[in-house]
């Protein structure tokens, strides 16, 4: 790739000299990318521009090369982007946790259109959005398994699932029917939005396994005397550990 960039103002034109753009190197969190301060600097208002725009506000490795405490992995996609403007076809969802670190907006709304994040940032997200305490509900699912760790290989965590207002008073209902202690069962719902319970019990475990864990989920097998179908609200969450 040439470092060569010439600009024009008018009919006149600056000369090569004028306009060569510094070749640097950086250290992205142990990778190493060479590129010119032109590519970096190709988006305004990126923080890319922002850090080598004038005197370059970063610190130098024991190599004097710029150094960004980041995940290095993922730049070279970024790197390609400012270079040719090619948008990647892989690693979607990485690529987009680092442009929108590095605040590069063309790339953002980009990659945001394509099928990938399309479907997660439109129709997944914007569902969880109408569920109650989504992300609240999943840090106390974690919690509980955690805390019945001692001494075994698996967590059981109780969740009470309700779509509409009507299902929410007959799992109130049957909670005071159990033998467990209520504050134990993490309930979601209801909502109003088109995907169904099943949809919900894999985006919980989705979004779970993302933080790491590894879990399954079933209906909750109900003691004998309790006087609703245990598949009707209550669900088993089963977090392995070893």
């Amino acid at each position: 790739m040439s470092g060569i960039e010439q600009r024009s103002s008018g009919k006149q034109m600056t000369s090569p000299l004028q306009s060569m753009s510094p070749v640097v190197q950086l250290n992205i969190g142990g990778d190493i990318y060479t590129t010119t301060v032109g590519t970096l600097k190709k988006y305004q208002g990126s923080k890319l521009f922002d850090m080598f725009n004038g005197q370059p506000k970063l610190r130098t490795d024991s190599e004097g090369r710029y150094f960004i405490d980041r995940e290095g992995t993922y730049f070279r996609y970024i790197l390609e982007y400012l270079r040719s403007g090619q948008v990647p076809t892989e690693y979607i969802q990485e690529v987009y946790k680092e442009a929108l670190f590095y605040e590069i907006e063309p790339l953002v709304k980009k990659l945001e259109d394509t099928p990938q994040l399309f479907g997660e940032q439109v129709g997944r997200k914007q569902f969880l959005a109408r569920v109650p305490n989504y992300s609240e509900n999943i840090e106390v699912m974690i919690r509980i398994a955690r805390a019945e760790v001692v001494a075994s290989r698996y967590s059981n965590v109780i969740v009470c699932i309700v779509r509409t207002e009507e299902d929410a008073s007959k799992c109130h209902d049957a909670l005071n029917t159990l033998d467990m202690d209520k504050e134990s069962v993490v309930k979601f719902g209801p909502w109003k939005a088109t995907p169904g319970i099943s949809d919900l019990l894999d985006c919980i475990r989705a979004d779970i396994e993302d933080k790491g864990y590894k879990v399954s989920y079933s209906h909750h097998v109900a003691d004998k005397g309790f006087r609703f179908k245990s598949y009707d609200f209550f669900y088993k969450f089963v977090f392995t550990w070893w």
